[in-house]
This record gives C-alpha cells, structure tokens and sequence, in this order.
C-alpha cells in the first residue's frame, strides 16, 4: 500500500511538472553518484528540476498525462538506460551550460569503457626502482632518476572505447591519476512536441547570422546571373546599374551631379597626382628629419686595409 502511495505522489508530481514547464532534456546519469547529483540540484535550483525514476513509472506517468498534452509521447522512445529529465522553462543552452560544468573527476576503474584517450606524460613518478618490471610489462619506457622511475616518452595508455585494463588501472592509481570525469550528459531535448539532437544547443546568434548573410549572398549571386530582380539582388543592381551610367558619362557629353568629379578627374588627369602625391609628401617631409641624425655621427678616418680585412669586419658583426 505504501508502495502504491508513493507511485501515485510520483505521478502526480511528473504531471504538475509537465504542466508547469515547457522544455524537457533527457540526460543520462551513468557513475553519477548521490552526492553529485545534489550539488547539480543545488545548482539548478530556480531554474529547472531534475526528476529521476524508472523507465517504467516515467513513461506511464507520460501516458497518464496524454489528455492534456499528447505531445509527451514521443519523450517515451527516449527513455531507455540510466536516464532521467530535466524540466526548465529557461534558455536551454544555459541549463545545459550548468550540467556540463558540474562534472567530477574520477578513476579509471577496471572493465569501465573508456570515454577519452588517456596519455601519461614524461614525468618522475616518484617510485621507488623496484617498480620498474612493472613499466616494462606495459611497454613503458622508464629510467632511473635520483632514485626514483622516470617515465622517458609520452605514452597513449588506454583508447577511447576501450576497457580498462587491470594493469593500466592500476598504474593511474598510483599515480594518482584521475582521467574520467562524469557528469549528467544530454542526450535528447524536447520542445513543445519536438524531440531534436543536443547539438542544436550549439548554434548561437552569431551562427545563424553568419549562415543567414551566406544565404543572402547565394540568393543574390543566383539573382544577377538570372536577371531576376529579389529584394536581395536589387542592392547589387543599383550599384551595377550606377557604373554603368558613370562609364556612358564618362565617354559622353551626358553628365550629371555625381558623374562632374569622374569627368573633371578624367579631363585633368594631373588631379589624380595630385591626390595620390599628399600622402607620399607626407611621408618624405619627414625624411630630412631623419637622416641628419645618421649624418651626424663622425666617420672614422680611412686606415690602410690589413690583410684579411673582410674577415676583420665579419668578425665585429659576430663577435
């Protein structure tokens, strides 16, 4: 009975929830230990909750729930594994943003597959000779350093996707090395009906600019090569359209207001030198200030060239 009871609290709570919020990710939890799972709570707290339970009691509290928004169904194909949900009505790339920095290191246990590769650099260890045969057994390149084992060359010790051996697990202990972090990972992200990859999270304003001017841009181009006017070409074409009518003034008697400064440029082509001349007499008006301070330094008087004068003179640039 009291089992009962607390399915039905459990069910009605998954109801309020689904009523309240509006976004739902799917986050798997494998090595997340109770206390972990606190401090993400912790962390999350006024922005979204997490709610954890079995696969079973999810997907019925889902369908429990399908009168009032039959668009949680497909949250059910999704919840299978180690799973739970996070329930927000906040932006998704920050509850994301907080989940993935709540990440804790952790050991390379044996048998667990490994998620990174994992290197151990050329470092002392700092233990004692006898652990040498221990090395050679992972073909690990060692020498002896004040006592001590020295690891010569970086070595790739586990590949991501491998299981870790007993061997290489214990040399990461002793070590001290941590090379796992794990933490709740998202797998799917649901909104209003839709259920879509995390990787969405990672177009921000920026991307969808950037893809929006290319976009712009091809619509254009394909435009002016078919003659067909868009609100994106027209730009274009009216600048297209403006040389046109300054190249026919040019060779023309026609002239108009913005057309005079070509013509009066082309009739007098000294103008040109004149405008391209003000920078270049700018930069050599300060040239005689510079120059007299290299002349200012006394030269030394001509002395008869020894033998292998050349090599005097390499000898004080490199001496």
């Amino acid at each position: 009975m009291v089992v009962s009871q607390k399915k039905t609290n459990y069910v009605n709570q998954f109801r309020n929830l689904c009523e309240e919020f509006k976004r739902i990710l799917v986050v798997n939890a494998d090595n997340v230990g109770s206390h972990q799972m606190q401090q993400v709570r912790k962390a999350l707290r006024g922005s979204a909750t997490i709610v954890m339970g079995k696969n079973t009691l999810m997907k019925k509290a889902i369908l429990l729930h399908k009168e009032q928004n039959a668009k949680l169904n497909a949250l059910t194909n999704y919840l299978k594994g180690n799973v739970g949900l996070v329930f927000t009505n906040d932006d998704l790339s920050k509850v994301r943003d907080v989940l993935v920095t709540n990440k804790v290191s952790a050991p390379a246990r044996q048998g667990a597959i490994s998620p990174v590769d994992v290197f151990i650099e050329p470092v002392n260890t700092g233990l004692e000779p006898t652990k040498t045969s221990f090395f050679q057994a992972l073909n690990i390149t060692t020498k002896i350093t004040r006592g001590t084992v020295e690891i010569v060359n970086k070595v790739h010790l586990v590949k991501k996707g491998d299981k870790v051996g007993n061997s290489e697990a214990t040399l990461l202990q002793m070590l001290n090395v941590k090379p796992f972090s794990y933490g709740l990972v998202v797998l799917q992200v649901y909104e209003d009906g839709a259920v879509f990859d995390p990787s969405i999270l990672e177009i921000t304003e920026a991307v969808l600019s950037q893809k929006f001017y290319a976009a712009v841009n091809n619509v254009a181009s394909v435009s002016l090569a078919l003659g067909i006017p868009t609100e994106a070409s027209l730009p274009h074409s009216i600048i297209n359209g403006f040389k046109d009518l300054l190249s026919v003034a040019a060779v023309t008697d026609v002239s108009f207001k913005e057309a005079e400064e070509v013509k009066a440029y082309l009739k007098d082509p000294s103008k040109f030198a004149s405008v391209t001349a003000a920078p270049a007499t700018a930069s050599t008006s300060k040239e005689p200030e510079k120059k007299p301070e290299t002349k200012k330094k006394p030269e030394p008087e001509p002395e008869p060239e020894p033998e292998g004068g050349d090599d005097d003179v390499m000898g004080g640039l490199f001496g």
